[in-house]
């Protein structure tokens, strides 16, 4: 199996975000924080990443007389460069969406269940909007955004911070050269881009394709 059949599925990029920001921990640490995937497979799964080399152990104990590891995910373990992802095909474009969706609404729904998740507080945001871009501007806002993301990249536990999952999703919604209604630029009011409250996972955040 290769690094992109490894990362592009739900329960292993689940386990990748729990041990994103250089944490270490282990299986067991790793079922109490996705107690909706079963214990055998969330194991199967940290074994398949571990043999895969994304995660690689950080330390081993003794516990009740078994060994119990310590794992760490491998800097940029799980970033897909931009050759890797010329070579993707329609159908992996495909899955790869499919399974990073499946993860986020699985994130998003063990969010809403914690005790007291309270979205309006915790600066929650889920929308979305259009941008009418040439491709060299699309580069442009791609690249602007990695420069913004590495500012906060490097941050760590501690300091009373806390995790938070950013997914940028990008694709054209008509062909080059589609109809112009007259309303360039983000849409207005309801529907354009979350200012402060989205973003793009970068690097150690979130898979992506590396700009």
């Amino acid at each position: 199996m290769d690094s992109l059949e490894l990362i592009l599925h739900p329960v292993r990029l689940r386990i990748m975000w729990a041990l994103s920001g250089e944490r270490v921990r282990t299986t067991s640490e790793l079922c109490e924080l996705l107690p909706d995937v079963p214990k055998t497979t969330l194991y199967r799964h940290v074994g398949l990443l571990a043999d895969g080399g994304l995660l690689e152990v950080a330390g081993e104990q003794r516990v009740r007389g078994m060994v119990e590891r310590h794992y760490r995910l491998r800097r940029d373990a799980m970033n897909i460069d931009l050759d890797t992802a010329r070579s993707m095909s329609l159908d992996d474009h495909r899955h790869g969406f499919a399974a990073a969706m499946a993860a986020l609404l699985a994130e998003f729904n063990a969010y809403l269940e914690r005790p007291g998740a309270d979205p309006a507080a915790d600066r929650v945001g889920y929308r979305q909007g259009t941008l009418w871009l040439r491709p060299e501007e699309m580069e442009e806002v791609a690249l602007e955004l990695r420069d913004v993301l590495r500012a906060r990249a490097r941050n760590g536990p501690g300091e009373e911070r806390r995790p938070y999952l950013m997914s940028a999703i990008f694709f054209p919604t008509e062909d080059r050269g589609g109809p112009d209604d007259g309303r360039g630029g983000a849409d207005e009011g309801g529907g354009g881009p979350d200012e402060g409250r989205g973003g793009a996972g970068e690097g150690r955040g979130g898979a992506g394709v590396t700009p």
